[in-house]
């Protein structure tokens, strides 16, 4: 599904060479110390940082030359990006249509998608009105309309509190086997990655220094691995 090969990424001073492959409907955790270019690859999967043709493929399409726009892809960052000024509903809609105007079976895949991540009957509220963990709930919800078979999570649920993040990462990992997404999570916390995560990679120093199934990864963690869990 998404592949990466010999992927340079040059930014000012800083560049970084990344190999990694994950497999149709995987999910995979990024983990590693601040600065290593955890956040930096998903920006490149996105579109939102160039690469040189021949480097990312994604569902074996070259993804060089397409705007984030025509890119599968999906992402959730950190910061839920809800406009402030609309309801969550239109908010959600978005996903579907940038001009909020839908027919009725679009207003019901709306309504179904509020339903699937628990805000049911808070449709009509605006962004200040919900908790930061619904905020994100909401953000959820937008992208799973998107119908994009790759989701990419930066970090979204780093703010929440640690019951709260697991609850979210559960939705996230079975909303995506539904909707037969492929998963990469970006996370500071490794056992976000032991909870959700089928492959795990370890990014140090500009490159994945580990990778594989999440349970071998941990099971014998390499040098830089047993360096960054100290």
């Amino acid at each position: 599904m998404i592949r990466l090969e010999n992927l340079t990424i040059a930014l000012d001073n800083w560049h970084m060479t990344v190999n990694l492959t994950v497999e149709t409907g995987g999910f995979c955790a990024l983990i590693g110390p601040s600065g290593a270019g955890k956040s930096t690859i998903l920006n490149t999967i996105a579109g939102f940082v160039p690469h040189v043709p021949g480097q990312l493929f994604i569902q074996e399409m070259d993804m060089a030359g397409l705007e984030p726009a025509e890119r599968p892809v999906a992402m959730l960052f950190q910061d839920h990006n809800l406009f402030a000024h609309l309801t969550i509903e239109q908010n959600v809609a978005l996903g579907i249509n940038a001009s909020l105007k839908l027919d009725m079976e679009e207003k019901k895949r709306v309504k179904d998608a509020l339903t699937e991540v628990g805000l049911e009957g808070m449709q009509d509220r605006l962004p200040r009105a919900l908790s930061g963990g619904q905020r994100q709930r909401a953000s959820l919800a937008r992208a799973i309309l998107r119908k994009k078979p790759v989701l990419l999570l930066d970090e979204p649920f780093a703010a929440l509190g640690p019951a709260l993040r697991k609850d979210m990462l559960r939705l996230v990992s079975n909303l995506a086997a539904r909707n037969d997404q492929t998963v990469i999570m970006v996370t500071h916390h490794p056992e976000d990655a032991k909870l959700t995560a089928s492959q795990t990679a370890l990014v140090h120093e500009g490159r994945i220094a580990q990778t594989g199934p999440t349970k071998d990864v941990f099971a014998h963690p390499s040098e830089e691995l047993i360096d960054y869990l100290g």
